[in-house]
């Protein structure tokens, strides 16, 4: 599997506190004066814990750079939309800017308490189905405002077709799915491919929803994070947590709660399919990542469940 792409830029715990001191904010200034431990790395950003509360989150590659600007302008009005139900997301509590050591933008959010989605099995996260259901019921309105383009997400799956089905191919070639899963994930594609298209106008969408991306605590959602993807489009791309996130127990739960047709559940399912196989090709050379590809692999063989 790919490794993580290289840092452009080596993010210390000297640069987080500069970029705090510096920023024109006096209440940021003074968060330079509290403890600063990085708490996670991805392929895109680092997460610096500022405190108990807090945390700064920076783009580690100048490609991730606009990730952080597409947060910092659509996360307070989603954060608004959703805050009915509960859940929280990492609206900035103070948007930083391209400085003299640091190029890009960066951002301080709040820190919530809790694990990711992977740290539990999938049987365990069906209390919270209808949690996560709800959440998206918030964010799926009509994107009246502008919105970040994303050429990958929330598209209609045909834009798709020539590299998810390539993809397949080259992972069956590489032993990384057997003959029998590859025929799956491409039956289950192509039923999304020649479902009926979204017509509607275009939704909010998270455009990451994954295991690794919702923070539980006792059994229950707690955030949902990391919407550098965000954007507008089919909402189908996010209901993909049906098969993404949950067993079938908690699909059930969570496709009660949602309650979309049967054509954009086709649609989520072959966008799970897809995302199992681009989980399997780029796994970050991590092993969580790596099993929940084959957990989603698993997960969309089941035809049946699928409503037409």
């Amino acid at each position: 599997m790919p490794q993580r792409p290289p840092a452009d830029i080596a993010i210390t715990e000297a640069l987080v506190r500069s970029l705090l001191a510096a920023h024109a904010r006096s209440g940021v200034r003074a968060l330079a004066e509290r403890s600063i431990v990085r708490a996670a790395s991805g392929w895109d950003c680092e997460m610096w814990r500022i405190g108990d509360d807090l945390c700064a989150r920076l783009p580690r590659r100048a490609s991730a750079a606009a990730l952080i600007g597409h947060e910092q302008s659509a996360l307070p009005a989603i954060r608004a939309r959703i805050a009915p139900t509960g859940i929280r997301v990492p609206a900035p509590v103070a948007a930083g800017g391209p400085t003299a050591a640091f190029p890009w933008p960066w951002s301080v959010v709040p820190w919530v308490p809790g694990t990711t989605g992977l740290a539990s099995d999938r049987s365990a996260r069906t209390p919270w189905a209808a949690q996560l259901a709800a959440v998206l019921s918030a964010l799926h309105v009509v994107a009246d405002d502008p919105w970040p383009a994303n050429p990958y997400r929330g598209v209609p799956l045909a834009q798709r077709g020539d590299v998810t089905r390539a993809r397949i191919r080259g992972l069956q070639d590489r032993g990384l799915l057997s003959p029998g899963d590859a025929s799956r994930l491409v039956t289950v594609w192509s039923r999304g491919v020649d479902a009926p298209p979204w017509t509607l106008r275009p939704v909010w969408i998270h455009g990451d929803l994954h295991p690794g991306n919702l923070i539980v605590r006792d059994e229950r959602l707690r955030a949902v994070i990391d919407f550098g993807d965000v954007t507008a489009g089919d909402p189908a791309y996010d209901l993909a947590a049906a098969w993404v996130v949950f067993d079938a127990r908690g699909r059930a739960a969570f496709m009660d709660a949602y309650r979309a047709d049967g054509a954009t559940w086709t649609r989520a399912k072959g966008w799970a399919a897809a995302v199992g196989a681009l989980l399997l090709e780029h796994g970050d050379g991590d092993a969580a990542h790596a099993n929940l590809g084959r957990e989603i692999v698993a997960e969309v063989g089941a035809y049946d469940e699928t409503p037409v």
